[in-house]
């Protein structure tokens, strides 16, 4: 089948329309067309989520950090992606159900999406460029990998798995980009 290679050129072609990460097209999980310039003027922490995997009661602390900065100017936009270990098997209106009612989800969530491999998505293609602290860029290593994208849209930090939503490292890189 030619269906990598497909969405690759796709992919491809994509990455040479938009100017910056504002302007590259995105579904949300209903599949209504949108982009990351809806959250223009805002600080939007993108994290690849899954319903199935050890980390995702870190769901609670995601919504915690909409509530707590929400006002503030942040917007949590979580990513289903199902590339790791099968781990968010779901459709859209399961994945939907069970993140608003086992963990009150406010905020909003993306079409499942490819974060790696020949089909990484276009926004993907992008923040994984961008190096987390220990100098590392690269592919997103697993489920619940955080980046922080300034109200300009530009991607400003990258935290990988295992820090708590509400960790010092997360805070302190959100805090550091809200707008005003």
């Amino acid at each position: 089948m030619n269906g990598g290679r497909h969405n690759e050129r796709h992919h491809a072609r994509n990455r040479e329309s938009f100017m910056t990460l504002h302007d590259i097209p995105l579904r949300t999980l209903t599949g209504e067309p949108t982009t990351l310039g809806a959250y223009s003027g805002r600080t939007v922490l993108v994290v690849n989520v899954a319903s199935k995997c050890g980390l995702t009661p870190q769901y609670e602390g995601l919504e915690r950090l909409q509530q707590n900065y929400g006002d503030r100017g942040l917007t949590v936009l979580g990513v289903p992606c199902n590339q790791f270990a099968g781990q968010e098997p779901g459709s859209a209106e399961e994945i939907q159900t069970f993140c608003s009612t086992t963990y009150g989800v406010s905020f909003p969530l993306l079409e499942k999406t490819d974060v790696n491999g020949d089909g990484r998505h276009p926004l993907y293609a992008e923040l994984t460029r961008l190096a987390d602290a220990d100098g590392e860029a690269g592919d997103v290593q697993w489920n619940f990998e955080k980046f922080v994208i300034s109200p300009a849209g530009e991607p400003v930090a990258r935290i990988r798995p295992r820090s708590e939503p509400e960790s010092t490292e997360v805070v302190a890189a959100i805090e550091a980009h809200l707008p005003g």
